[in-house]
């Protein structure tokens, strides 16, 4: 099967990525080298992971020890809840470029539906009272408008949005001048999201999976915080059961359950051998079988890991 998918804007965007999302600035840098050394060619980070400058670093030195050009690389990033008022989108994706040291990204996001009110620009989860400092006058159609000028001025070559209800992508795709390429959401086996699915194959919106292997390392946090009991995706006895019979790790084997499907995954990891097992997905394929098995482990919102903790809001996603 293909390795890469057409966006709706023309755009040829990688199906498996690095996710950079919780990963320290001194080991990110190796980390996205050593990807980009095992084929990826698509580095997914935001400036919220406080991390651009070292996946930029990691990125420059690839470039400068293989010879590749900068359009080898497709590179993602997202708008700050920080950002999200008129001038703020332009300013925000301008601070990220020179973070990651490039004259565009290949993909500029909005990080979620959620604006937040912040006197530092470093100060990215705005607090007052113990409370977020949430903005409940943010205008998602205004925003949009800003980001459709991100893509006219050169400085993001494609757009989309990141942790949208369908709801709000309706919104948003009712009043676009340049409909949204991407939306990334938390998708996984335990979390199928099929209503999300739908939709978006119906307005030519791409699926970026975030967690897909159900993020093992947030499992505590969420327990924790939220009360939450969240399944262990990479021991689920179907998965095993696949893996055993195809020769593979349980990893692989959820990761190729979405590309199969034409579903974009950004694994996360800042291990050399677990960034290139993750890669190493387009040798085998799974039977209908073994397909329809991996659907029926579907448990719906209890599956899910990621939970934002800001039921007050009217945009919150979840």
């Amino acid at each position: 099967m293909d390795k890469a998918i057409t966006l709706s804007c023309g755009v040829s965007m990688p199906l498996v990525g690095l996710g950079c999302w919780e990963s320290p600035p001194d080991q990110v840098t190796q980390a996205v080298e050593a990807a980009l050394d095992a084929g990826y060619r698509h580095i997914d980070t935001a400036y919220n992971y406080l991390n651009e400058e070292a996946v930029g670093a990691g990125i420059r030195n690839w470039l400068e020890k293989t010879g590749k050009s900068r359009g080898e690389v497709f590179v993602v990033t997202k708008l700050p809840m920080i950002g999200m008022y008129e001038g703020g989108v332009e300013k925000f994706l301008k601070k990220s470029l020179e973070k990651l040291q490039l004259g565009y990204v290949d993909l500029y996001l909005i990080h979620l539906p959620i604006g937040m009110k912040s006197k530092d620009d470093n100060d990215i989860f705005p607090m007052v009272d113990g409370q977020l400092s949430v903005d409940f006058a943010t205008d998602l159609i205004a925003v949009w408008k800003e980001m459709e000028k991100m893509k006219t001025l050169g400085l993001a070559k494609s757009i989309g949005v990141s942790n949208f209800s369908i709801k709000q992508l309706r919104k948003i795709c009712a009043v676009a001048k340049i409909p949204p390429s991407v939306q990334q959401v938390e998708l996984h086996a335990h979390f199928q999201q099929r209503d999300m699915q739908e939709f978006c194959k119906s307005h030519n919106i791409a699926i970026t999976a975030y967690a897909p292997l159900g993020s093992p390392g947030r499992k505590q946090m969420t327990q924790l915080r939220f009360k939450h009991e969240v399944p262990e995706l990479l021991e689920d006895p179907v998965v095993r059961l696949v893996a055993e019979r195809q020769g593979v790790t349980t990893a692989q084997v959820l990761l190729r359950f979405l590309v199969q499907q034409g579903l974009i995954v950004i694994p996360k990891s800042v291990t050399p051998s677990r960034i290139a097992a993750n890669i190493d997905v387009w040798n085998f394929t799974l039977t209908d079988t073994e397909m329809a098995a991996l659907r029926s482990l579907d448990k719906g919102p209890s599956g899910r890991s990621f939970l934002f903790g800001m039921k007050d809001h009217p945009e919150c996603p979840a």
